[in-house]
């Protein structure tokens, strides 16, 4: 049976931009989204109470926010990663020394 291919970077993305951590999650990264969801509840909690009311929503709530876009981008990334990984498999590294038994000659000048 051949391997399940990953989820579409864009399709991860999106969840998690909708459900923070989730995507994460779909990355088969559990942990890594219980940190960041964690995280910015915390950081949201911290700079509101650390704010004054005349700051605004976003400015009371900043370190949670930006948390929220550092998760949505680190699920990007590591869904492209296993994209890439999926459907380019890293075929076997030509050998060193040609037929002769000699290093080819690109090869020699960076020794």
């Amino acid at each position: 049976m051949p391997p399940k291919p990953p989820l579409h970077p864009y399709l991860i993305m999106a969840v998690a931009a909708v459900l923070p951590g989730v995507g994460q999650v779909m990355n088969n990264q559990a942990n890594r989204g219980l940190l960041f969801v964690f995280t910015m509840i915390a950081l949201g909690y911290v700079t509101y109470h650390l704010s004054t009311p005349e700051i605004s929503l976003v400015g009371r709530y900043a370190g949670g926010l930006f948390i929220y876009a550092l998760s949505i981008m680190d699920a990007y990334k590591w869904a492209r990663v296993r994209w890439v990984i999926f459907h380019h498999p890293v075929s076997a590294a030509p050998s060193a020394t040609t037929a002769s038994g000699e290093m080819p000659a690109n090869k020699m000048e960076h020794s």
